[in-house]
């Protein structure tokens, strides 16, 4: 990581009158959550779908909710109970820290359905979840445009077979149908973005009206380019400027933006010292 990038870096956190925390997947690796990049990542981490052939495009998948519930579910509840033992890693508290000393201070765009800025102590008015949560539901019909929350539904899941244990799948309260995540997957047309559309009318107008929007991207790939598209529009749109943080896919569109090749934690810690050193 080369000095000069980092003190640029801090020079657009401390310039920047809102900051725009966009983060994808590999926000969660330093906090031990798996990397599913790729049929290797994903099969390490459930080596049952593996067995089957069953790669992510196939489990996130609404298809797998009808043809094997169990399964869909065994996969679900599984990422569900990690995500809630879960602790979010220390750049967490950096980016919170940073936000409180911003004039405007931050949003979250996450791409994320994990919960993790929520358990790192987020105000949830300031998250734009754009994929949706695990940590809510919905029937899969759906048989009415209602959302619930997950907290009563606790997974026991056989990892080794990668299927939910508990005697009974989640029901929709209202039909009695299977319930699912609302969350958006694969050739999803069943998801219901209502509360993602009411994050997004909260956010959109207080990011529209920031004078000098700073990006923070943090492992957000273009294999699912979410991220990448809301910070090409504060780029273009709103005159923003960009920091991006990812270990592999890090160039920038400009020089007046910065890109630096390494984990979400190592960046933000980086730029974390520089910042306190002035």
């Amino acid at each position: 990581m080369q000095a000069e990038a980092v003190q640029h870096a801090a020079e657009l956190v401390d310039q920047a009158d809102l900051l725009v925390i966009a983060a994808g997947a590999g926000m969660g690796v330093d906090s031990g959550l798996p990397d599913f990049r790729g049929p290797e990542g994903f099969w390490a981490a459930y080596p049952a779908l593996a067995q089957a052939g069953i790669d992510f495009y196939a489990a996130a998948n609404p298809q797998r909710f009808e043809a094997a519930p169990r399964q869909a579910w065994g996969f679900y509840g599984h990422r569900l109970a990690l995500y809630r033992k879960t602790r979010p890693h220390a750049g967490f508290d950096i980016l919170q820290r940073w936000a409180r000393g911003c004039e405007r201070g931050a949003l979250v765009y996450t791409s994320n359905v994990d919960g993790q800025f929520q358990r790192a102590g987020f105000d949830e008015q300031t998250l734009w979840e754009c994929h949706g949560s695990l940590m809510h539901l919905q029937c899969s019909r759906p048989c009415r445009d209602q959302i619930w929350s997950a907290e009563d539904f606790v997974p026991e899941v056989d990892e080794a077979r990668c299927e939910l244990l508990n005697a009974q799948l989640p029901q929709c309260p209202h039909c009695g149908a299977l319930a699912r995540p609302n969350v958006l997957m694969f050739g999803d047309a069943a998801w219901l973005n209502g509360r993602e559309r009411e994050q997004a009318q909260r956010l959109a107008p207080r990011l529209a009206a920031a004078r000098k929007p700073l990006v923070i991207e943090l492992g957000a790939g273009t294999a699912v380019p979410s991220v990448r598209l809301l910070s090409q529009h504060v780029l273009q749109r709103l005159g923003g400027r960009l920091l991006r943080i990812n270990p592999r896919e890090w160039p920038v569109p400009t020089g007046l933006d910065v890109g630096l090749a390494c984990g979400a934690l190592e960046g933000l810690r980086a730029l974390d010292a520089c910042l306190n050193s002035v």
